[in-house]
């Protein structure tokens, strides 16, 4: 039960930066830049500190970890195996994408 717990939490974690990283990309392709899209930015940077500080493992891996032996990639989120794999190249690289753009709407 506890790491069924685990694993929705970090979902709904998992759900509400890529929504983060989705509207910082959005704002930028709309030039719709507003209070809301600089949030969405430190509030990623913030998971990022928190991701590096924790040798870019969610904090909610550890504690799931106790709670079964298996620890494949993915065993403690709900998302298919190869969006767990390839999670950290995908929404980096769409943050990356989003903050240039919203860069060069700044100064445009």
């Amino acid at each position: 039960m506890k790491l069924l717990q685990i694993k929705i939490l970090h979902t709904v974690v998992w759900v509400f930066f890529v929504l983060a990283i989705l509207y910082i990309l959005y704002s930028g392709i709309a030039d719709r830049v507003n209070l809301f899209t600089w949030i969405a930015i430190a509030l990623v940077v913030g998971e990022g500190i928190i991701l590096l500080i924790n040798r870019w493992q969610c904090p909610l891996t550890p504690i799931a970890k106790k709670y079964t032996d298996q620890h494949d990639v993915g065993f403690d989120i709900f998302l298919p195996g190869w969006l767990a794999r390839h999670n950290t190249a995908i929404f980096t690289s769409l943050y990356a994408i989003g903050i240039v753009i919203v860069i060069y709407r700044l100064l445009t």
